[in-house]
């Protein structure tokens, strides 16, 4: 089980930035095991990227930008997505991660 972040630490629009240290932060914070992926640095990884998010959640025009959740090859989602399991205090099942005791 590998659960990648895909990022970028390139200044991008402050409002992606903060989506990556969001999730980054969160996944920190609680100790949850990711590989975060770099896409500006590493030409392999935006292709992998780009060509795993599924075409109904690609945006109408362009690429899909970071941050975007992959456990192992399974796209869970993007900042939106991440942000309501948060929200509804369900990141460990979006996440498709056992939650420790005490959390949901």
């Amino acid at each position: 089980l590998i659960l990648l972040a895909f990022s970028s630490p390139l200044p991008l629009l402050w409002q992606i930035k903060k989506q990556q240290q969001d999730v980054l932060g969160f996944l920190e914070a609680n100790k949850i095991e990711f590989e975060e992926k770099d896409i500006a640095a590493n030409e392999e990884n935006r292709k992998w990227m780009r060509e795993n998010v599924p075409e109904d959640s690609r945006p109408a025009s362009g690429n899909p930008l970071p941050p975007r959740l992959f456990n192992d090859s399974r796209y869970l989602g993007d900042y939106e997505a991440f942000f309501e399991a948060r929200e509804n205090n369900a990141v460990y099942a979006f996440l498709g991660l056992t939650a420790p005791p005490g959390s949901k």
